[in-house]
């Protein structure tokens, strides 16, 4: 892994000028005339066209192609609640991420409201600004409260990429591990260790693919999330077991086929490992420090098809191998949302990537090694150019398919090659 330190971080963020992101002018504005147009009096026209035609913003704006990034800083990273603008460099880091793979162009909003209801009602009224709104870095439940309403009461898309983005990605991988295993899903048992915003989200998910809710066990800090706890959050009540006969990690993972942990690192030993089903599905995706190192999996079981969050180990769950790509699909058809349709569709797309060749490129990033579908390989790399074109655009139909889509997309061929140049424009 890449050793990181505080001296090379804050020396990358403030070399040159602060920050990571800027804005640059899109039109000519050199002479008299360009400012005449891009300003007063020109202004006025566009101005008077979306008045009358209030879809014409997406004709005569950046709006279609503009992406708020918002938070309140109450759940940054590993971090916890720092606040609002000890969170903005992650939010602007979430704008490079944005802009080089999707090309999309952010703005970093930094809220400094923790109210559930007043920072809805910050959002909805700057929401016309922008084409999609990604919420970052909410604590659990307040997060949950806060997307649903943001859903209903917005026209444009609005996904929390802490609970979606992870779902997205970690569902296609469970999809491609449990084909690896020859296991299948409906009759896969499940542990989920940790009960926050991902982990809510990602079991949702799991059940949309067919996994069924009987056989899921659930884990919070407490333990096992059984029926007969008090003071359950609504979330947490959807997983509650009626069993009684487990109550800790050690006695819920025996036999299951897959665990997913959410939650902290080095609390799944290689004992609980070797009690799991055969073929275990390890998907130990806590930061920087997972549940289960890679190297004492393996120790444990041989047998085991393992993910983590990291990028020095194979099948990397990483979200940006989604939300860039799924703002890409949704702001291409001016979608008013961001359904489960659309959800499905990336699910799907990133899954079937996997299976494809890899390219040279990406085979050359990683010293060429074997990046052949099978145990060490069922997820697509980070830097993958084809995530663009597969991902976006399948989103996209599903957006059409679906009926949130204010407009149409009849070539995709051609809107294929039109996201390959956007990938190539947005890196150079």
């Amino acid at each position: 892994m890449v050793k990181v330190t505080k001296e090379d971080a804050l020396k990358y963020h403030n070399t040159g000028r602060p920050g990571k992101i800027e804005v640059r002018p899109t039109k000519p504005f050199s002479t008299q005339t360009d400012l005449s147009l891009a300003y007063s009096p020109g202004v006025a026209y566009p101005c008077l066209e979306i008045q009358q035609n209030a879809n014409d913003v997406y004709k005569y704006t950046n709006k279609g192609n503009l992406v708020a990034v918002i938070s309140n800083g109450t759940a940054v990273l590993g971090l916890g609640n720092i606040g609002a603008m000890s969170g903005k460099p992650v939010m602007e880091g979430k704008g490079l991420l944005f802009k080089i793979y999707g090309g999309i162009d952010v703005f970093d909003i930094e809220v400094a409201e923790e109210d559930p209801e007043k920072f809805c009602e910050t959002i909805e009224r700057i929401a016309p600004t922008f084409g999609g709104i990604n919420l970052e870095d909410i604590k659990a439940p307040e997060c949950f409260y806060i997307e649903d309403r943001l859903k209903r009461t917005l026209d444009i898309p609005v996904m929390h990429d802490d609970q979606h983005g992870t779902a997205i990605i970690s569902a296609a991988g469970l999809r491609n591990a449990l084909e690896v295993a020859g296991k299948n899903i409906e009759q896969v048992k499940l542990v989920v260790n940790g009960a926050g915003a991902a982990a809510i989200s990602c079991t949702k998910l799991y059940i949309a693919l067919g996994l069924k809710k009987e056989n899921i066990l659930m884990l919070d800090s407490k333990g096992v999330i059984t029926t007969e706890r008090n003071n359950l959050t609504a979330e947490k009540k959807l997983f509650a077991t009626t069993r009684n006969d487990v109550h800790t990690l050690e006695e819920a993972i025996k036999g299951a086929d897959v665990f997913l942990g959410l939650s902290k690192g080095k609390i799944l030993t290689k004992d609980m490992v070797r009690s799991m089903a055969k073929s275990p599905i390890v998907f130990a995706l806590a930061n920087p420090v997972p549940e289960i190192s890679y190297e004492e999996a393996f120790q444990a079981r041989p047998d085991v098809i393992m993910s983590t969050g990291r990028s020095d180990y194979p099948n990397q769950i990483n979200n940006v191998l989604g939300f860039p790509y799924i703002f890409r699909g949704a702001l291409d058809v001016s979608a008013t949302a961001i359904n489960e349709e659309m959800k499905m569709a990336a699910v799907t797309a990133i899954a079937d990537l996997a299976k494809q060749p890899v390219p040279q490129e990406v085979k050359q990033i990683y010293n060429n090694k074997d990046l052949t579908f099978g145990t060490h390989y069922f997820i697509p790399t980070p830097v993958d150019p084809r995530l663009i074109t597969e991902v976006s655009s399948a989103v996209a139909k599903a957006a059409i398919q679906s009926g949130v889509a204010r407009k149409k997309i009849t070539d995709f061929d051609a809107y294929k090659k039109h996201l390959q140049q956007l990938r190539e424009n947005a890196t150079k």
